[in-house]
């Protein structure tokens, strides 16, 4: 039976037998590090129920368990809480369980449910910057976090493959790319239409420039930038069809997936299906007629079709346009309908999407659920905050966007730099060394992103993040290179019998360590239910950081006691493992040596 359940029995049997009260709830909860304990039973709740001094009470209850209870081993009572000292040897038990449970903190068996995860979601006019990275770590660690919690889990994208925005990269490409391609340049195929998107802004700034010059209104001369005409045009033509737009279309586009499949891989993250806009953007027109029927919307006098959210504290959406073509709204409502089409199996979905569009997913998810599907209910928005930097905002159009693919050489560089100054790869070839920095960087910059709550905003600073002190991504992957190191000069060898196991008495700082294990298979359901890589992130460092207490304030392999010096590098092997398992679950790589 788990600890909390016997306490929570054993604090019930003894208000009943001390007091003769049926007691309602019990409160439990970490006992405070300034104050002995492991457990504390938080009286002042029960004085609904009991009547008496908080102290008193306490007292009496702490007696109970001491006497009646083997895991009680002492107590004390700080005004209204009661502080339990829990044996050394329930400790030591969890510990010989843990050991023997290969999957220890995974709740792969559970089998809650499917769940389809949407992340990253590019355009592709530009390559993916600093704002795509936190969404793609986000979205693959909650992927992961939430496969460790027991879901099965499709990782997919939305790739916005059509509009106005790649007709101009296309159209820049025709009049100043003289048939330039990724090959000749030598650039990342998302790289090379990029550099094509920021020409036609250049390009479209001239002309305003020159109309306005000339005496027209600035409004208007954004609307008749010759240029500009040129690009809807260029955008009519592919809807229509036309076979040469429509190959420069996927010649180009095939360019910006190759360069993305690279970044993608780089940077770790992986999705088990692709969809496309220009596949999806005419899907949901027939369920908006249905909704008409079913009366969920109305038609204006125009022709366009609405949806009236104002008696849910929201506005009029409109869902089509009074020509008949489709919003983004009617989209991803067809596309929602879609997916859950292709994954039967699927019981909710997880849309990791920036917090400038709250609105539209509160709108969305409202739509679907007055259209009737049930599975509306299990959608969720995982809005993130925006990552700045120290020099400022960002800016595609201007070509002042931090690219994904520079930021992870500069975290490598970063580490380089920080690594060789502090004479850490001492004989490493240079192979090592490269790889070591990538990884280094990497973590870094991963977990700098994943320990912040995501509602947050981040303001990121590289150099900040690849610290090998405090709560940083090197920190914790130097600490797992030490554990790796420890174990490597213990050898084989080091099994401890169970009876032997059982008798030991625990230092505080084994203790503590011992707690944070247990509490490691919580830890992955809170984040799945959070949709939050932060818990793991946080509880990760928190680990280590005992850890390293330990390690300085014990020997370990010097240990004189045989019995004592095997436990500990058996719960430095545990430590290590849990580790290795929370990285995992954010996407970081951790080294054997560094």
């Amino acid at each position: 039976m788990a600890l909390e359940s016997v306490l929570t029995r054993g604090v019930r049997e003894a208000v009943s037998r001390e007091f003769g009260v049926e007691l309602e709830t019990v409160e439990l909860q970490p006992t405070r590090k300034e104050f002995e304990g492991d457990i504390t039973v938080v009286v002042f709740p029960m004085l609904r129920q009991v009547k008496g001094n908080p102290a008193a009470i306490g007292e009496a209850i702490g007696a109970y368990l001491a006497e009646n209870l083997e895991e009680v081993s002492g107590y004390n009572v700080i005004k209204g809480f009661l502080n339990l000292v829990i044996d050394d040897a329930w400790y030591l038990e969890f510990f010989t369980r843990m050991r023997a449970d290969a999957d220890y903190g995974l709740h792969t068996g559970a089998r809650r449910g499917s769940i389809l995860v949407e992340y990253s979601s590019p355009n592709t006019n530009k390559p993916l910057h600093l704002g795509h990275i936190r969404n793609n770590l986000l979205g693959y660690s909650v992927s992961e976090i939430l496969k460790a919690a027991g879901y099965k889990v499709y990782k997919t994208q939305i790739i916005n493959d059509r509009g106005i925005h790649i007709c101009k990269s296309m159209l820049a490409w025709k009049r100043f790319g003289n048939g330039e391609t990724p090959a000749q340049s030598g650039l990342k195929g998302d790289k090379l239409v990029g550099n094509y998107y920021v020409a036609f802004d250049k390009a479209y700034k001239e002309e305003i420039a020159e109309l306005t010059a000339g005496g027209m209104d600035e409004k208007e001369a954004a609307k008749s930038a010759p240029i500009l005409l040129e690009a809807q045009d260029l955008l009519r033509r592919w809807e229509a069809g036309d076979p040469e737009v429509v190959d420069l279309w996927r010649k180009m586009n095939g360019w910006v997936y190759d360069g993305f499949e690279a970044t993608y891989r780089n940077l770790g993250v992986d999705f088990d299906k692709l969809y496309y806009e220009s596949d999806t953007y005419l899907l949901g027109k027939d369920v908006v007629a249905d909704g008409l029927e079913k009366g969920v919307f109305y038609k204006k006098e125009d022709g366009s079709v609405w949806i009236d959210l104002t008696d849910e504290g929201l506005d009029e959406k409109i869902v089509l346009r009074a020509d008949g073509t489709a919003v983004y709204m009617t989209q991803d409502i067809g596309t929602a309908i879609q997916r859950f089409r292709d994954y039967p199996d699927i019981t909710g979905m997880v849309y990791t999407v920036g917090n400038e569009q709250d609105y539209h997913f509160k709108v969305l998810f409202l739509i679907l659920k007055k259209l009737g599907f049930s599975w509306a209910e299990h959608l969720y928005h995982l809005s993130y905050g925006m990552v700045d930097l120290p020099g400022g905002k960002m800016k595609s159009r201007e070509g002042t966007v931090v690219d994904a693919d520079d930021l992870m050489r500069e975290m490598a560089a970063t580490a380089e730099s920080i690594g060789e100054e502090m004479g850490k790869l001492d004989g490493y070839t240079a192979e090592e060394k490269s790889a070591l920095y990538h990884q280094i960087g990497l973590g870094a910059l991963k977990y700098f992103i994943l320990r912040v709550d995501p509602k947050k905003r981040i303001l990121f600073n590289p150099e900040e993040s690849v610290d090998f002190q405090g709560n940083t991504g090197p920190f914790i992957q130097y600490t797992y290179a030490r554990i790796r190191s420890i174990l490597r000069k213990a050898g084989d060898g080091y099994a401890v019998p169970d009876k032997d196991l059982l008798s030991l008495s625990l230092h505080e700082k084994e203790k503590q360590l011992l707690k944070d294990l247990l509490e490691f298979p919580e830890v992955v359901l809170q984040a799945a239910e959070q949709y939050s890589p932060a818990l793991v992130a946080n509880y990760t460092y928190d680990l280590v950081k005992n850890f390293n207490s330990l390690y300085q304030q014990v020997s370990i392999l010097g240990e004189e006691d045989a019995v004592h010096r095997n436990f500990r590098v058996q719960l430095t092997g545990e430590v290590g493992r849990v580790v290795a398992r929370g990285c995992k679950l954010l996407g970081i790589e951790v080294p054997e040596r560094m």
